[in-house]
């Protein structure tokens, strides 16, 4: 805004048509002008002195301007969301450290789930080394340990914060690890090598089981706390699914390795190995919170500081939020599907004509494989458009289709293993999506709500379902039903399991076409007010600029505007 000062001069200007006023304005305007805005350029040159200072504190004074000069600011990553100060005046931005946090959860849940499937590939040699112990038990021991600890990984990371609670996750899964495997097998240990007993692997079991679910439930709290709105379903996605490579890791690695008792001694020995690796780089680099949010959502919601509930008393309120629902039985379904097949892989993948175990091996973990690409492939697409209802229909038909194959017979055709795998692939591409991208969803209904929360509910009621349809799949796996028997060219058959996934995935996709809510935290990050963004570098560039520009057309003299 101009001072009275100089609108009196361009008055004079207006009034006089005498030369020696027109040039005397032409010095005197921009002096002006540059007065008026000496402030803002300060401020300009303030701005930029403490983004290079917080680039070499780390971010600790990152954004902090003229508007927060005389406030009791604290940063975003300095304390809990509950203790920090932030107004409007924020500009929410982005990190490269997000992509090492992400690195090292998607890493965790990796090994995680390695160890919980880690002598599914060889359960002979398994119970030939426990005798009177079936390789299903111990999985058993630790899937009834991860759904417990769900109800209880929410309330912990409130209180003590993500950093801490990943951190000390991975403490207790390293400690499991070596109860699991013991010392014996390192070549500085003198004496023969040796398993540890059989209790002592159940109790490492357990320990890894408790911490598994603070990898599983904190994917879309690291999303939000980190990520930008048009990157949280990819990173999600991947953080979420990247545990079925640990599955596939599992399955490859352990069936290479494990085929004796020594073999197996080795095999626990190097997870071990691995999990105190990243267990250290864990606790030297997986940090808090970035210096500021990431998002306006992510903003808005440390500004209301809303204190959550205890979990239960979140997971009652989401049950009845509108649209809630609907995520909840996508994400169980797909989950579902995604582990039974995967628990009986290689039976289908024998009845469709492959009977080589290594291939068997290679076939289930691309299954793993294209989960975790589809998520990231498909995860992308949605952080860009928020078409998560369209997407999960689509992923939902899809799953369909492509189940179909896993189980039906064509006896005209016969066996066609070619056919089969690319069916596996595809079902690995269309069911895997689901679950990141609803996790994304149900977090988007509920927000402002804790994200460890929403998640820790998803995971509870797909484990349990899971649990409890892997005997039912089993038992339908027996039963083959006969279609157009009497049809020479298009008599067929199908299993029952297979008509027990095709039948959820119908289901649930009729469900969830009933999804009718808003997203409320889509919409809080497009709600930004260009007035509420605070200490804007473009706002003191452009006054600089328009100055520069008065003092040029003045510079060209009389004939000049």
């Amino acid at each position: 805004m101009w001072s009275a000062h100089s609108k009196l001069i361009l008055l004079s200007l207006v009034l006089s048509s005498n030369l020696r006023t027109s040039l005397a304005f032409r010095h005197a305007l921009p002096s002006l002008a540059k007065q008026q805005l000496a402030h803002e350029i300060d401020s300009h040159h303030e701005y930029k002195h403490l983004r290079q200072s917080s680039h070499r504190h780390h971010g600790t004074q990152l954004m902090q301007s003229r508007v927060h000069k005389d406030s009791n600011l604290r940063l975003y990553g300095s304390s809990s969301p509950s203790s920090s100060k932030f107004d409007r005046s924020v500009i929410p931005q982005v990190f490269p450290q997000r992509w090492v946090q992400l690195a090292y959860l998607s890493i965790l849940a990796l090994l995680s789930d390695w160890i919980c499937f880690s002598v599914a590939a060889v359960p002979d040699q398994y119970e030939t080394a426990f005798a009177g112990h079936s390789a299903a038990s111990l999985i058993d021991i630790f899937l009834f340990t991860n759904v417990a600890t769900c109800f209880l990984v929410t309330d912990l990371v409130a209180k003590i914060g993500l950093q801490k609670a990943i951190q000390g996750a991975a403490v207790v899964m390293m400690v499991g690890c070596w109860l699991r495997s013991g010392i014996s097998f390192l070549p500085m240990i003198p004496g023969a090598e040796h398993l540890m007993s059989y209790p002592f692997v159940v109790i490492g079991t357990i320990l890894v089981g408790a911490a598994q679910p603070f990898f599983q439930c904190t994917p879309p709290l690291l999303s939000a706390q980190w990520f930008a709105a048009s990157e949280r379903a990819t990173s999600t996605a991947v953080a979420l699914n990247f545990n079925q490579i640990g599955i596939a890791t599992a399955f490859l690695v352990g069936g290479t390795m494990a085929q004796s008792r020594s073999g197996l001694e080795n095999y626990f020995g190097l997870i071990a190995i691995l999990c105190t690796i990243t267990t250290i780089g864990t606790l030297l680099q997986f940090q808090a919170k970035p210096p500021v949010p990431p998002s306006t959502s992510e903003l808005e919601k440390v500004i209301q500081g809303k204190k959550e509930p205890p979990f239960l008393e979140s997971a009652q309120k989401f049950l009845s939020t509108p649209g809630f629902k609907q995520p909840l039985a996508a994400f169980v379904c797909s989950i579902s599907i995604t582990n039974i097949v995967g628990a009986f892989i290689d039976e289908v993948l024998e009845r469709g004509g492959m009977t080589n175990q290594f291939h068997i091996d290679l076939a289930g973990a691309g299954f793993e494989m294209a989960i975790l690409i589809g998520g990231i492939l498909i995860g992308g697409y949605v952080d860009k458009t928020k078409e998560f209802k369209k997407v999960t229909l689509i992923c939902l038909g899809m799953t369909a289709f492509f189940v179909i194959p896993l189980g039906l017979t064509e006896h005209a055709i016969g066996k066609e293993p070619v056919l089969l795998i690319l069916a596996l692939l595809g079902l690995g591409m269309a069911a895997g999506p689901v679950q990141p991208i609803n996790a994304e969803l149900a977090v988007d209904v509920t927000y402002p709500s804790d994200e460890t929360a929403v998640e820790s509910v998803q995971q509870i009621f797909g484990n349990l379902v899971s649990a409890l349809l892997v005997p039912v799949a089993e038992f339908a796996s027996t039963r083959d039903y006969q279609l157009l028997p009497n049809v020479p060219w298009a008599a067929s058959d199908i299993r029952g399991d297979v008509v027990l996934l095709l039948v959820i995935a119908m289901a649930t996709s009729s469900y969830f076409s009933l999804f009718n809510a808003p997203l409320q935290r889509s919409e809080a990050d497009e709600a930004v007010d260009e007035d509420e963004q605070g200490p804007r570098l473009g706002a003191s560039e452009d006054g600089l600029t328009q100055v520069l520009q008065i003092e040029q057309e003045f510079e060209k003299g009389p004939t000049g505007r």
